[in-house]
């Protein structure tokens, strides 16, 4: 029954901007921490930011910190990364994550390509 579905992915020039979606359901939203994770071609699940589950805190990891904004919605159960001055190592699947105790859930994801 839960499901995380990532939408706002896609085809943008470097510099551009892109803002992803994360809309959760089957589960308590509001007690749940979430955060982003990617994965470029060839490499590794990288982690890139989490949002506490009032909305408050928010971390960033190095490579996106000051570009990328992670955000949440609570009427709406859903997630944010608004993700700007986008460069071409940004390119990859994008996952969203939510945290429920010890149990980690995650969505399909969504590709973003950053490419001239």
């Amino acid at each position: 029954e839960v499901q995380l579905v990532e939408s706002g992915g896609g085809l943008v020039q470097p510099g551009g901007s892109l803002r992803l979606s994360c809309a959760a359901s089957g589960f308590t939203f509001s007690t749940s921490p979430m955060s982003w994770f990617r994965q470029a071609p060839g490499k590794g699940l990288e982690w890139v930011s989490s949002i506490t589950s009032d909305g408050i805190g928010t971390t960033y990891a190095n490579s996106v910190k000051g570009r990328f904004t992670i955000s949440s919605d609570n009427a709406k159960n859903t997630v944010y990364l608004q993700m700007n001055s986008l460069k071409p190592e940004d390119t990859g699947v994008y996952y969203c994550n939510a945290r429920q105790v010890s149990i980690d859930y995650w969505g399909q994801g969504t590709q973003v390509t950053v490419s001239s």
